[in-house]
């Protein structure tokens, strides 16, 4: 992911025609997080909102793989192909592993209507006869 952001600024110096420090901060300051507080609570504020900051992170680098698409250098196109993969299906994966790493630690509750002494293997399940 390093290399990646590396290869992320060094593409947008490239297209913006300045060094890579000042497009590093440049990018810096566009995603930059700081701490305020509001109402008596801490909060994060930046200059974009969260909703916007996963899209404009995948557009710059769909803008960086068909810069090394075009280019025919497939090797830092692969790299920015894994960063684009990861950050569309973070979200997904941080759900499963936070979900099983809770379930680990907080047993669920168990169900009022379940005897204690039940075997977990055993179905349980009620039979009634319909009267003809």
């Amino acid at each position: 992911m390093t290399y990646t952001g590396f290869l992320v600024v060094g593409i947008l110096a490239d297209h913006l025609g300045t060094g890579r420090v000042i497009a590093g901060l440049l990018l810096g300051g566009l995603f930059a997080r700081f701490p305020w507080f509001s109402r008596g609570k801490l909060r994060t504020v930046g200059l974009l909102p969260k909703f916007v900051r996963r899209p404009i992170m995948l557009g710059l680098l769909a803008l960086c793989l068909m810069s090394f698409v075009t280019r025919a250098e497939y090797v830092p196109a692969a790299f920015i192909g894994f960063a684009m993969t990861f950050l569309v299906t973070f979200p997904w994966i941080r759900r499963a592993i936070w979900g099983r790493v809770v379930s680990t630690i907080f047993k669920p509750a168990a169900d009022k209507n379940r005897a204690e002494s039940s075997d977990g293997r055993v179905i349980e399940g009620d039979f009634r006869e319909k009267k003809d």
